[in-house]
Formats: C-alpha cells, sequence, structure tokens
C-alpha cells in the first residue's frame, strides 16, 4: 500500500499543470463571508453560499469529518466523499448534501484536517505535505464510523471522489474490505497486478479523454486488466475533455453536459450497487 501511494505526490504535481487550475469556492459553514478569490488568470470567482446542512464529527485517530444525514428513520446506505486537492470546501460539501439527499448517509473526511486551499500552489503544497498513511487511516476510520452508525447498514458503504480524492477513492477500494461500491472521477490509476487483484468493490471511473495527467491510454489499459482479473468495472472516457469536468469552478475545464453524464452514471452505480435498485 505504502508503494501504492507512495506515487501520489509526483502525478499530481504533474496533474495540476493542466486540470484543477482554476480556484474552487471557498468558505466555511456558519454563514461566513469569505472573500472571493482570484483564479491564476486573475479572473474573479464567485463564492456560493456555504452549506450548513451538514455536522464536523471526529474520527478515531484524530481525523474529522463532515456529516449530513438522510430524511427518514431506519438503516440508510452510506458513502465517504473524498474531496479534491484543494480541500473540504464548499463543493466538498454541497456534493456531501446532495448524496444525502438521495438517501444515503454521507461523510466527508477532512484529509487535510481544517485546511483549504484557493490557490493552485497551496494546494499543491497541502496535498505534498499530505501524509499517505495517515489519509489512508482517516478514510478507513471515517468507514469504521460509518459502519458503527445505527442509521447505517454496514454492509452498504461506498466512496466516491475527484481528482487527487478519485485516487484515494481506488486506494481505499483496494485496503478497505467493507466498501462494496468506489467510484473514481480522473483519479490515480494503479496497474500491477497485487492492486487491481487486491480491488473488492465494484467499481465506476469517469476520466477525461484529453486529460494530460491520466492519458486514456493508461485507463483503457487499467479497464483491460480489471475485466482480465473479472473484477466488476463501467470505466468511460468522455472525449476530449480535460481533468476536473465535472467541477464548475474549473473554469478552464468544466464541461456542462459531459459532467451531467458523470453525475448520472454515478447516481445510478450507487442506486444499484448500494440501495439494490
Amino acid at each position: 500500500m505504502r508503494g501504492f501511494l507512495s506515487f501520489f505526490a509526483v502525478l499530481f504535481w504533474f496533474v495540476s499543470a493542466f486540470g484543477c487550475r482554476s480556484a474552487p469556492t471557498v468558505g466555511g459553514s456558519g454563514g461566513s463571508s469569505p472573500a472571493v478569490p482570484a483564479s491564476p488568470s486573475g479572473q474573479a470567482i464567485p463564492s456560493a453560499p456555504p452549506s450548513t446542512s451538514g455536522t464536523g464529527v471526529d474520527l478515531a485517530g484524530g481525523g474529522r469529518g463532515y456529516l449530513v444525514l438522510p430524511e427518514g428513520a431506519g438503516k440508510h446506505p452510506a458513502i465517504v466523499v473524498i474531496q479534491e486537492w484543494w480541500g473540504l470546501n464548499d463543493w466538498i460539501r454541497e456534493n456531501t448534501a446532495r448524496f444525502a439527499k438521495q438517501g444515503y448517509v454521507a461523510l466527508a473526511v477532512d484529509l487535510y484536517r481544517g485546511r483549504t486551499a484557493t490557490d493552485a500552489g497551496e494546494a499543491h503544497e497541502l496535498m505534498r505535505g499530505l501524509p499517505e498513511d495517515r489519509a489512508i487511516a482517516d478514510l478507513q476510520a471515517g468507514v469504521t464510523f460509518l459502519a458503527a452508525r445505527t442509521d447505517v447498514d454496514a454492509d452498504r458503504i461506498g466512496s466516491v471522489g475527484w481528482c487527487m480524492g478519485g485516487g484515494y477513492s481506488l486506494a481505499l477500494a483496494t485496503a478497505e474490505p467493507r466498501l462494496r461500491a468506489a467510484v473514481i472521477n480522473y483519479g490515480r490509476l494503479v496497474t500491477a497486478p497485487e492492486k487491481i487483484e487486491a480491488v473488492r468493490p465494484a467499481l465506476l471511473g469517469n476520466f477525461g479523454g484529453a486529460d494530460r495527467g491520466i492519458p486514456a491510454d493508461d485507463v483503457r489499459a487499467f479497464e483491460q486488466k480489471l475485466k482480465a482479473a473479472h473484477k466488476e468495472a463501467d470505466i468511460k472516457v468522455f472525449d476530449g475533455k480535460g481533468h476536473g469536468f465535472m467541477n464548475p469552478n474549473n473554469k478552464d475545464g468544466y464541461d456542462a453536459a459531459a459532467a451531467s453524464e458523470a453525475w448520472s452514471r454515478i447516481d445510478v452505480f450507487f442506486a444499484r450497487t448500494l440501495k439494490g435498485k
């Protein structure tokens, strides 16, 4: 595991040159009014109102998370939401709330433990300074937190991540036997046979065909290895789309049509794997 994770810092330094370049929406909970950040191109990016529907929670080992609950009594499926390199910002909170509205107990794990970035240089430094073993431990603590809740069906827990978080969603899929489904949105891939064999849950992948950090040929090779190992996987390459095409704050690469299709794929995948629909 450590050998696999050691590639993160080098790979994402390269990816940062091509994707996730615009500053994300920023702001904390509680209705604060943050300053509007500027993108590397100098264009101001509007800040959306922060989500207030969730609650901060403590995780084992010193980790933190942002929990949003669905309506209704009984046991629900659950999803671990994994941040981009920007940190647990408003876009991640909004996505966490989105899953809760669909009936999932949703937990965004705060891998940076309270810090977020508003420009690519800062995000790069935060990502490089993230201890990879601690990140996986925090994500597994998130799974443990969800599995122990009386409102969660411990047999129906999934994960989803974007960019850096997409890679960690795959890493969690190789490390956590309790995971039932995992979504990788343009995240770091694996090719070593032992890593492919270690994949336990069903996988869904959304990748950009023009992503220079994660080439389409690498994605297709990854898919072929999964199929050869008889793993359940649905991988799609969106032709002509670059890295970070699902995030509307990525002014240089967001694609509304592709993002809508990717979200539809995610919703159908989780409904099938976690809800049995």
